[in-house]
């Protein structure tokens, strides 16, 4: 399972078969597994804490430090993995979707190079509504490993 090529399906599987295996499906509602992930976050946010500005790819890093960011990374993309299963999201789809939602509200054109404007600001002119709400496809996975009552 490590390496390239992993999906977000297989991800979901193992971590729903991981719970399972430890009884843990008990403990894993909504709230309780965004407030893991919560923690986590935190956790990936110490290793930055101190550095100031940091270079893409890390080239002043040990290997230490980067296989310690790994495992931070890791626990979080596990915790909202497993997160959007029990919540019946199909994560990989609302990327997606996101992703198309997010071209609408930042056209090329007038975001190129910009961090200035907000996308209010960008699509005032040239779009009335730029909520998305013309994207297809729902997130809601059709066959969720949730309990309907979680």
């Amino acid at each position: 399972m490590a390496g390239a090529g992993v999906t977000l399906e297989e991800l979901k599987k193992r971590l729903a078969e991981f719970a399972k295996e430890r009884d843990w499906d008990q403990f894993h509602s909504p709230r309780n597994l965004l407030l893991a992930m919560v923690g986590e976050v935190g956790e990936l946010s110490e290793i930055f804490q101190w550095k100031g500005e940091v270079p893409r790819g890390l080239p002043n890093w040990k290997d230490e430090e980067k296989e310690h960011l790994g495992e931070e990374l890791s626990d979080v993309l596990l915790y909202l993995v497993r997160l959007s299963d029990i919540c019946g999201v199909d994560l990989g789809k609302a990327a997606m979707r996101k992703l198309e939602i997010n071209a609408i509200k930042y056209p090329i054109k007038p975001c190129k190079g910009s961090s200035e404007k907000k996308h209010t600001q960008i699509n005032a002119d040239s779009h009335n509504d730029a909520s998305g709400d013309d994207v297809a496809g729902s997130i809601y996975s059709d066959n969720s490993t949730s309990n309907s009552g979680v």
